[in-house]
């Protein structure tokens, strides 16, 4: 259990830090966020708990090809926000559009043969 609480300590601080660096410099938040932390420290957790390389490595790929559909979230939101859209409808339609990305890449790798 305290392993648990610990994980998601670490986690909660890591996001907290990010948001706070982000009111004082977007770019330095934008960096922090864009490195792949928490994937990382997945990466961790999950060997620590399995040892299994071959899952992690599977969860590596996946991680890689649904990146490219998340990515039109950060397109779409700062062009709906510079539109002057509301911001909480601006973030709701990039989220809807994010999601229906990640269905079509899925539709798409499977079409392609490809489990993730």
């Amino acid at each position: 259990m305290l392993y648990y609480i610990i994980k998601i300590l670490f986690s909660a601080l890591l996001i907290t830090a990010i948001s706070e660096i982000s009111k004082r410099s977007t770019f330095w938040g934008g960096v922090l966020a864009s490195v792949p932390f928490i994937t990382v420290i997945a990466f961790i957790w999950m060997y620590t708990e399995t040892k299994s390389v071959e899952k992690i490595s599977q969860l590596s790929t996946s991680v890689f090809w649904l990146v490219i559909p998340s990515l039109s979230m950060f397109l779409i939101l700062p062009y709906l926000l510079k539109l002057k859209l509301d911001f909480y409808l601006a973030l709701l339609i990039s989220v809807v559009v994010m999601v229906l990305c990640y269905y079509a890449m899925i539709f798409i790798l499977t079409k392609f043969g490809m489990k993730i």
